[in-house]
């Protein structure tokens, strides 16, 4: 089979890699020669990985189908004039009124529409507004194509469950949903993935599995956001939310009936919530809504979800001015150290990161204020280093935001040494408040009341 995947990105590399690790199968990645990302197309035809941080199993892989000739990437589109199947693996952001930007979407559909051949698959696993497969993809590629989706081609959506760290794995291990034009062309898509998966595969249509996709993470936007509500709760009550998560959490599930008592899984708190997806879908969903609703209905749980979650940075930003305040300092004459601008540990990945919202609410405040990362090398409009002693010292305030395992590993001491003043505000729950207090820092940690 000959098979091109548009997009490589996180969604993009691993299942490009995984498909050319199947015999028989011959993988072309199509990725644009832009000033940002276009570096991935050498990188990859040199088998290198250009995903850092831990991801098991992928620099290994790459190199592999690199090395058995099953794998290459170019940035000629017209190479899907030979596929059996087409997959786009495209960015689809939203814009400042969290409206979905399908520039790259319409371009890629226009072009793949130009060039397939007859018979062709092709798949849409991007994360987008429901009804965006039936009523933008749909249209342009039979446009393009002179064929009707669903007799001159299938047309599916399947939408990824990756996971930075786990993407591999996720691929091979989580159910996916495969949801046709057709029933034909789901029938051809769940054969097509049962060569990379080895879990279930659910039959849907498009909109439904559009639907499930940017449902799931809307879910778990809204149980962040239950979460930190709890812990601003806390915060206030003087308790610590970390022992009221794990008291609740506590509530076991008793197998043999589960609806009579279904265990609980209350969320962790945090400085706020990043990624490609969670802070994007619930306003995909509410976009679909609007768009194509058939009554009208505003969504409050969603959407005081997502905005309760983009006021988590903010309420950093309070915490650093209260602990500066607690050793005599203003936020005006602070310098102010931030660690970690991936937003998951262990990962280069910054999109929608909490960190930026963060930055830009001190860059014109504070006298002086640096992001460290061990593992983003560079970010427009950041002031960046990855040398994390340089980054620490003599700085008024240290404030945690992303938890890499080089920051867990420092101890209070060594922070004492390095900063002009003992000031922690923890983001992510590594230090212990006592500790902390005992060492002579002023300390914050979302949902943690100031110890006694």
């Amino acid at each position: 089979m000959e098979i091109v995947v548009i997009g490589m990105g996180y969604t993009g590399i691993p299942a490009a890699t995984m498909l050319a690790d199947v015999n028989g199968f011959n993988v072309i990645g199509v990725q644009r020669r832009s000033k940002r990302s276009g570096w991935k197309i050498d990188y990859l035809n040199a088998g290198k990985c250009p995903i850092e941080g831990d991801e098991p199993g992928l620099p290994a892989l790459i190199e592999k189908v690199v090395t058995k000739g099953s794998f290459r990437v170019t940035e000629d589109i017209s190479v899907c004039k030979n596929a059996d199947a087409i997959l786009i693996d495209v960015q689809t952001p939203v814009d400042k009124n969290h409206a979905p930007q399908y520039d790259s979407l319409r371009e890629v559909s226009k072009a793949v529409g130009k060039h397939m051949k007859k018979g062709a698959m092709v798949i849409l696993e991007s994360t987008v507004a429901p009804g965006t497969t039936y009523y933008i993809v749909k249209p342009i590629l039979e446009d393009a194509s002179g064929m009707k989706a669903g007799k001159g081609f299938n047309l599916v959506y399947s939408y990824e469950r990756v996971t930075v760290g786990r993407l591999l794995h996720n691929l091979k291990y989580m159910p996916r949903i495969v949801g046709g034009l057709t029933p034909e062309g789901t029938q051809r898509g769940i054969e097509f993935y049962k060569n990379i998966s080895k879990a279930e595969l659910f039959p849907s249509d498009c909109l439904t599995a559009e639907v499930a996709k940017v449902t799931e993470n809307t879910y778990r936007d809204v149980n962040i956001a239950f979460a930190n509500e709890i812990a601003l709760v806390c915060e206030s009550l003087g308790v610590n939310v970390h022992d009221v998560r794990r008291f609740v959490n506590s509530l076991p599930n008793d197998p043999s009936n589960p609806s009579k008592n279904p265990y609980r899984m209350l969320h962790i708190p945090g400085a706020g919530v990043g990624g490609h997806c969670i802070p994007k879908d619930p306003w995909l969903l509410k976009y679909s809504l609007d768009a194509y609703g058939t009554f009208a209905f505003t969504p409050k749980l969603l959407v005081e979800s997502r905005r309760l979650n983009d006021f988590m940075p903010h309420h950093m930003r309070d915490f650093i001015i209260e602990a500066l305040a607690e050793k005599g300092l203003k936020l005006q004459d602070a310098k102010v150290c931030i660690l970690g601008l991936a937003f998951v540990r262990d990962s280069n990945d910054t999109r929608n990161t909490p960190t930026l919202p963060l930055y830009n609410l001190l860059q014109d405040v504070c006298k002086e204020i640096v992001v460290h990362d061990p593992y983003v090398k560079e970010f427009e409009g950041i002031a960046l280093t990855d040398n994390l002693e340089e980054a620490l010292k003599d700085k008024n305030c240290v404030v945690i935001v992303t938890p890499h395992t080089d920051y867990v590993n420092i101890s209070l001491d060594r922070f004492k040494e390095l900063l002009a003043t003992p000031v922690i505000v923890d983001g992510r729950n590594v230090f212990d408040p006592r500790d902390c207090k005992e060492a002579g820092f002023s300390y914050r940690g979302v949902g943690i009341g100031m110890p006694q």
